[in-house]
């Protein structure tokens, strides 16, 4: 039993209306991500570069010019580059997660005053997540060499 090629057209249209309907999606993602991530600039200990990251893949599957734009970016081009090239992280960008991480707590325990179960399981989380920084690669310097583990 063959399909009418009126059949096929109308699939055809459909999923084209379903995929355009997807990109969008994914580009007002990218977008709100990319809103957060300028956000960040101004806002101590919300990451910018976090949310750039998470945009990348948004573009990447909306608009390749958004996508081209971020990786290109002055200033956050190189360091979304060496994360998705080698899931690599700068030393400054290490120190400054590991800082961030340090007064977060800190604020934490002091305006919260948890409980010390509380207090020690999110010391804990927290010193997991910057052991796991402090452990990726560096990316590679201008002469070639890597740095770092």
């Amino acid at each position: 039993m063959a399909i009418s090629t009126e059949a096929q057209a109308r699939h055809r249209a459909e999923v084209s209306r379903r995929s355009r309907a997807i990109r969008a999606g994914w580009l007002v993602a990218g977008l709100l991500l990319i809103a957060v991530g300028f956000v960040g600039i101004f806002v101590p200990l919300l990451p910018t570069t976090d949310f750039l990251l998470l945009a990348l893949p948004c573009f990447a599957r909306s608009s390749p010019r958004l996508e081209a734009w971020l990786l290109d970016h002055p200033r956050f081009g190189a360091s979304i580059r060496a994360w998705r090239e080698k899931r690599a992280i700068s030393r400054r960008a290490k120190v400054m997660a590991c800082l961030g991480m340090t007064a977060g707590y800190v604020l934490f325990i002091l305006h919260v005053r948890p409980s010390l179960a509380w207090a020690i399981g999110l010391g804990l989380v927290m010193l997991f997540w910057a052991i796991w920084i402090t452990r990726r690669p560096e990316p590679a310097s201008p002469s070639g060499k890597s740095r770092g583990p």
